[in-house]
This record gives structure tokens, sequence and C-alpha cells, in this order.
């Protein structure tokens, strides 16, 4: 039979991965079903054959032989004289199965044919990457770099379909170039312009939580469950861990022999700094847990308005804090408490050295403070705002608010 041009499609399209057999046998059949439709009228009488092994289809005209001048429909009957043409044995009252040859139809109709296949297997492919993809949403996967963009990343998996990693889904001190391999997880997927757009993220606590689960066996296993993961991307992480089992020390076997598990999850995520603590339901000994490494002295908790009052020692509140303040940040999104943070001077009359207030006096001015030589608070305090505004190179206005910060650790 002639297939003109229509087995090099067929030979294309069978390559879809994504695309079953039985499906594609039934678009083949819907789109030459209509060809027929619009040329003879109906269908009814014709039998399609599709090979997608070999590329190619067949179209098989089915009639009823009749007396000469006896056919009433051309589609379901055919002439005796006409039959006979065809196999000289035929006879009248049986059934004449004739190949339809493409050369029948024109080159409009074919080009029509290619068009409309084309459109129903791209349609039925783009809808198996979507289905595909929204199953797999949280999943980890693996991609090469394709195209990167200033606001995002084209990677493409190992079918080559495409998948989208922008610049806010991306770890600060990421950096790719083409052919690099990247690792997210999928974020979600859309639909932008009639075509599925696949996110993927780096960002996203289910990432560090896949990681942890390719790492660690037992948390793979069950054996230790994840209750909670809050981060900041690329500066800090907290993960709250559980065992059912008490032969497991759940953070001990998270971070492994000489940190060896924790390790690899910290270079995938360019250093990032990671704790991980022991969950429980006790509130003060979670935020304890939460605020480390800082040295917790005493908690004050308000239940109904979800605040916590934490006393640290002076040298203990810069830990607490953490740098830019992501340590008591995270601290209070693992916990669900507002955590706020004081001073703790035990004996009455102790005196702080200034360096203990870097996080709420720049660094420059307490240098100008050490300079006249006043290292504490009460050095600083037993002086006047005129005495200090002469002796250094500060105004008036960032003398008073040093003073006002100082009197407050002794109120």
């Amino acid at each position: 039979m002639e297939t003109i041009n229509l087995v090099e499609s067929f030979s294309e399209f069978k390559e879809f991965k994504n695309i079953d057999r039985s499906t594609m046998m039934l678009i083949l059949e819907d789109v030459f079903g209509s060809m027929l439709e619009k040329k003879y009228g109906s269908s009814e009488n014709f039998d399609i054959i599709v090979n997608i092994d070999k590329g190619d289809l067949e179209v098989w005209h089915n009639r009823v032989i009749v007396e000469d001048g006896e056919v009433e429909d051309a589609n379901s009957q055919i002439a005796y004289s006409d039959a006979i043409k065809i196999e000289p044995d035929f006879e009248i009252g049986e059934e004449v199965s004739e190949p339809v040859r493409m050369s029948d139809f024109g080159r409009r109709e074919i080009l029509a044919i290619r068009q409309n296949l084309a459109s129903k297997i791209l349609e039925l492919e783009k809808d198996s990457i979507y289905k595909k993809y929204q199953e797999q949403i949280g999943d980890l996967v693996t991609a090469e770099v394709y195209q990167v963009w200033k606001k995002e990343i084209l990677a493409l998996d190992d079918e080559d379909i495409e998948l989208i990693l922008p610049k806010t889904e991306q770890i600060p001190s990421d950096f790719y170039r083409k052919g690099d391999t990247v690792r997210a997880v999928v974020s979600r997927v859309e639909i932008k312009n009639n075509n599925p757009l696949i996110i993927i993220s780096r960002t996203s606590p289910v990432f560090l939580e896949r990681l942890f689960e390719q790492e660690v066996p037992e948390v793979y296993d069950g054996l230790i469950t994840i209750k909670k993961i809050v981060r900041v991307s690329g500066e800090r992480a907290k993960v709250a861990v559980e065992s059912y089992d008490d032969r497991i020390d759940p953070v001990g076997a998270c971070v492994g022999m000489k940190g060896s598990r924790i390790h690899g999850i910290v270079r995938e995520l360019r250093n990032e700094n990671i704790d991980v603590i022991n969950y429980t339901t006790n509130s003060n000994l979670y935020i304890t847990r939460a605020l480390s490494p800082a040295k917790i002295t005493s908690i004050t908790i308000d239940e109904e308005n979800k605040r916590a009052e934490v006393y640290l020692k002076p040298d203990q509140v810069s830990l607490a804090i953490g740098k830019g303040g992501f340590n008591i940040k995270l601290a209070g999104l693992l916990t669900g408490y507002e955590i706020d943070v004081y001073r703790e001077t035990e004996i009455e009359g102790e005196d702080v050295d200034l360096k203990e207030f870097s996080d709420e006096i720049e660094g420059w001015v307490i240098e100008e403070l050490k300079r006249i030589g006043c290292d504490t608070a009460k050095s600083v305090l037993n002086l006047s705002v005129e005495d200090l505004v002469n002796r250094t190179d500060l105004e008036q206005e960032m003398v008073e608010e040093v003073m006002r910060i100082l009197k407050a650790e002794f109120e």
C-alpha cells in the first residue's frame, strides 16, 4: 500500500516515550477515521490497520458484491463487474476488501492528515508530561543544565523534558554552567501558553528532607521521622527529628560518624549550616534545643500568646541570636513561638563587657569607647553624656542611645 510520506511520520511519532502503544493506535485510527468520513461520508465500511513497530498503516474498504446496476450505496456495495476485476473468483453476495491508496487522496488531504496527527500527538504528549510531574511533586530529580539565563535556568531530565529552576528557587551561592548536573525537588507544575511548565526548587525545605532520605538510611526506612524543617537557604537550617525506637539516636544517625552523613548534605546546600535536634512535646526543652548552640539559663512561656522569654548569660546572647539573626528566627519558626532574648545578670552590681552588646551597638562605636578606656558597661555609665561627647568622636544622639542600651541592662 502506498503510504507516501506518512511512514516517516509514524516513525517519528512512535518514538514518543510517554505514549503507550494502544493510545497511539487509537489516535491514528481516529485521525484516519475522520479523514474517511470527510471523503466518503462514513467510515463504517473501512478497516484501519496500524503497525507502529514498522511505522506504517493500511486502510481497507469493505463492500458487498451486488448485481450490475443494483448498487444503491457505493460505500457499502460494489457491482459484480467491478469486483471480478479485483479477483475473478468473486461471486455475488460475497464481501470484497479493497486497499485504499494514499494516491486516491489529494495533496492537501495528506498534509491535513499529517498536521492533525502531529497536533493530537503533541497534545497528548503535553498532557502526559503534566500528569507525570504532577504525581512527582516533592520528589528529588536530577537534570542537566541546558541553558542559563539571568532569572532562571533551563534543565533537561533523562527524557529531555524541560525543567525550570528560577533564581528565587536557587541557593544564593549556586552557580551553574551548561552541561552541569543539578539536583532539586519538583516544586509545582503549571500550564502556561497551553504548555506544561515544571518548576523545580533547591530552597524548599522538602529538598533538604529528600537529601536526608538519600543520605540517612534510617530516615528512608522510616525508623527516624523528620518532624519539621525550617531553613534560610544558603545560611542556616534547623531539622527536628524523632525516633520511636529507643535504641536509635536520631541526631547521631543523621549526623553520622564524625559528621560523615551530614557533610554530604552540607556540600550540596553550598555549606549551609544544619542544626539537627531531637523533637519533643516539652515546649521548654524544645525551645532550649532550638536555640542551640546557645546555653539558656531560664525560660518563661506564655502559651496563650505563643511567646517565650529566654534568659541567657551575656556571653550567650550573640550565639542565641546568631549571624544575621538567623538562629533565633529559625528557632521561632521551628517551635512556633515568638522568642524574646534577655541578658541575665546574676549578681547585683555585676559589670558586663562592652563586646557583649555587639548585636545592639555597632562595632566602631564600641571601639571608640574602648579607645578612651571604657571596656565595660559601667565604665561608660559612670561618665556623663557631655564627657563622652568631648572625649570621643561620637555625636550626642549616638552617646545617648548607647547610654540607654547600657542602662537597660541593669534595670
